[in-house]
């Protein structure tokens, strides 16, 4: 497959590594956990890279339009595009974590979750 969605497989993507990134984020129990392990992961650039990412997410999937989305996250359109692509046409990481916090919403869960500091 070729394009955005020319995804490598499984095998060669999910590493030990990334298997054992993704089992410490699993074992993260409170927001604020969470913030402090992406804050000594990442640096400031790459966690508003991330946090631009979910915001466009958010907004694509409130249906908002291309130029709206740009404007107000300052991402290019052809960001938007691609982060369309993955949210329809993805691995479905995105629906699944839109759908958990629908949930949380419905289940009077506030998100975002309040700082616990």
């Amino acid at each position: 497959m070729e394009g955005p969605m020319a995804t490598k497989t499984i095998e060669e993507w999910r590493t030990t590594d990334t298997n054992a990134l993704i089992e410490a984020l699993l074992r993260l129990e409170t927001p604020d956990e969470a913030a402090r392990f992406l804050r000594d992961l990442c640096t400031l650039g790459e966690l508003r890279d991330l946090s631009q990412r979910w915001a466009v997410v958010r907004r694509l999937e409130a249906g908002e339009h291309y130029a709206a989305i740009s404007r107000e996250t300052g991402a290019s359109t052809a960001t938007i595009t691609r982060i369309a692509s993955w949210l329809n046409h993805g691995e479905g990481g995105y629906r699944e974590a839109l759908t958990r916090l629908a949930a949380a919403r419905e289940a009077g869960i506030p998100y975002p979750a309040r700082n616990e500091t």
